[in-house]
């Protein structure tokens, strides 16, 4: 004879079904809800620019110059670049009392390994103002006046080029010699030069040799 529970199997099922699913839906609703899922954006890394270094430029060193003749002090002298030559007086103590400056070149620059020499006045062949060095040739020429390369020089008949060759005469001078000479006549003596603006004992006494009245 059927049992109860096999006459109601369905009906028993069916609850079982219904109540194991309520129970699942429960369990779901009572879980907490997930995150929500963010999507985060990468900021760019800012790239490295290369940055130029400026080109180190070697710093010149001193100048060597040898000083001689009518100084305070000869010696060797280790010059700022850009130096000229009355620095390197004053840094050798000056010039002497029979120093002939008129004859040098203080403006020129000096360069490395140079000799420089301040005559005397009494000096009747004095070397070269300016030795060694690479220093062009031309500025060691024009380092020390030259002397009139025709012999002596005649005052009553010479030209302003022919006067602005001689030691310590320039065009200036030499166009008031010109016009001392058209106003008071034909120098009678080597010595009337001095009447002239500009020229004194100093400067008769260096172009004395080079000049005449004849």
């Amino acid at each position: 004879m059927p049992t109860w529970l096999d006459q109601h199997r369905g009906l028993v099922f069916g609850l079982l079904s219904a109540v194991t699913i309520t129970g699942a839906g429960v369990f779901y609703l009572r879980q907490p809800a997930p995150p929500p899922i963010e999507i985060a954006t990468v900021e760019p890394q800012p790239t490295a620019t290369a940055t130029t270094q400026p080109t180190p430029t070697a710093t010149p060193g001193p100048v060597r110059v040898y000083i001689t003749g009518a100084v305070a002090n000869e010696d060797v002298y280790f010059m700022p670049p850009g130096s000229i030559i009355k620095d390197v007086v004053e840094s050798a103590g000056g010039f002497t009392a029979e120093a002939d400056h008129t004859r040098i070149n203080l403006a020129l620059e000096v360069q490395d390994q140079q000799q420089i020499h301040v005559p005397r006045r009494d000096e009747t062949n004095p070397p070269p103002p300016i030795q060694g060095g690479p220093a062009p040739e031309k500025a060691r020429a024009n380092a020390i006046e030259p002397a009139p390369a025709g012999g002596v020089i005649n005052l009553n008949t010479a030209t302003i080029d022919e006067l602005d060759t001689l030691p310590g005469i320039g065009p200036a001078i030499a166009k008031r010699i010109i016009e001392y000479r058209d106003t008071a006549g034909r120098f009678t003596s080597i010595e009337e030069i001095t009447q002239v603006s500009g020229i004194g004992e100093a400067t008769l006494a260096k172009i004395r040799p080079l000049i005449t009245v004849e």
